[in-house]
């Protein structure tokens, strides 16, 4: 089993290009589970089943871990079995049937479409800072960027004639995110109208500039979206992740497949995407109990 976890890390560490702190909690969670399988007199991978692998999750429950580091626990081992079956080791993944552990609590904060609306006419597009921020909220609804990816935005990862660019995101992975018109028409003024004033030949290449002509910090933005969610009346405590939520809630709720989505947050794990189909389930549960007569 320890040749096997060790193949495994090598490749989320060399070929995912994972960060250290997300390899090393892999290699945790795993040695765990392989503890826990030793105890049981299972050292091959292909003898570990379904009922096993829910065994031990169950034993995570029934040693009072929280249900985030048991929806961890089950990302680590159901991906360390997608490698295997890729690898032709096994041919069943033992957790491909098994739900992970649901969050009863603390679902992501996301703002409904109006509440959307209201945040991006909030920047006064008559100023050139006003053009920059209306812009920046833009994308970042219009591709569910995370605030770093936003602010470290590069002028050569966009493409505003087929209207896409490519993110950066954890672990220096890259990917291709759509953008719809709305975010390309304010993107393209922001980059032909405003920005050339703001450029002192700094040499950056980023895409959002300061009156100085050097990129924005996060703190800046995480300040600036909150003064704006003011200004648009919503009494939400909000932060640019709030807008990412908004961005996978909005698209799951239209008919977006989870996969697609994943793809576009950027996620390595699909578990980790699934929490919003709980938040649309919330939202309609919500609903019903507000309209139905019989609720």
């Amino acid at each position: 089993m320890d040749e096997y976890i060790d193949r495994f890390i090598d490749h989320i560490r060399v070929e995912r290009g994972l960060s250290h702190n997300t390899v090393e909690a892999y290699g945790n969670d795993l040695k765990r589970f392989r503890d826990y399988l030793e105890e049981h007199d299972i050292s091959d991978p292909t003898n570990v089943t379904e009922e096993i692998a829910g065994a031990f999750l169950d034993h995570l429950d029934g040693a009072g871990m929280s249900v985030r580091s048991r929806v961890r626990y089950a990302s680590s081992i159901r991906s360390f079995f997608t490698y295997l079956m890729r690898e032709g080791v096994v041919r069943a993944n033992p957790l491909e049937l098994i739900e992970s552990p649901r969050f009863l609590s603390k679902l992501p904060r996301y703002l409904t479409s109006e509440e959307i609306r209201a945040l991006l006419g909030a920047p006064d597009d008559t100023t050139p800072r006003g053009v920059r921020d209306r812009a920046m909220l833009e994308v970042l609804y219009a591709a569910g960027l995370r605030v770093t990816e936003l602010v470290e935005l590069r002028l050569n990862a966009v493409n505003l004639e087929v209207g896409y660019l490519i993110a950066r995101g954890k672990g220096d992975k890259e990917r291709i995110v759509p953008l719809g018109e709305d975010a390309v028409t304010w993107l393209e003024r922001y980059i032909t109208r405003i920005r050339p004033r703001q450029d002192k030949g700094v040499g950056t290449g980023l895409v959002f500039l300061n009156k100085s002509g050097k990129g924005l910090s996060r703190q800046y933005f995480w300040r600036a979206i909150k003064t704006y969610a003011l200004q648009a009346g919503i009494t939400k405590d909000i932060s640019p992740h709030t807008i990412r939520h908004s961005f996978a809630t909005h698209l799951l709720a239209g008919g977006a497949d989870l996969r697609s989505v994943q793809a576009m947050l950027g996620h390595a794990d699909i578990t980790t995407t699934e929490i919003y189909t709980h938040v649309e389930r919330e939202r309609l549960k919500s609903i019903h109990k507000k309209y139905h007569p019989r609720s």
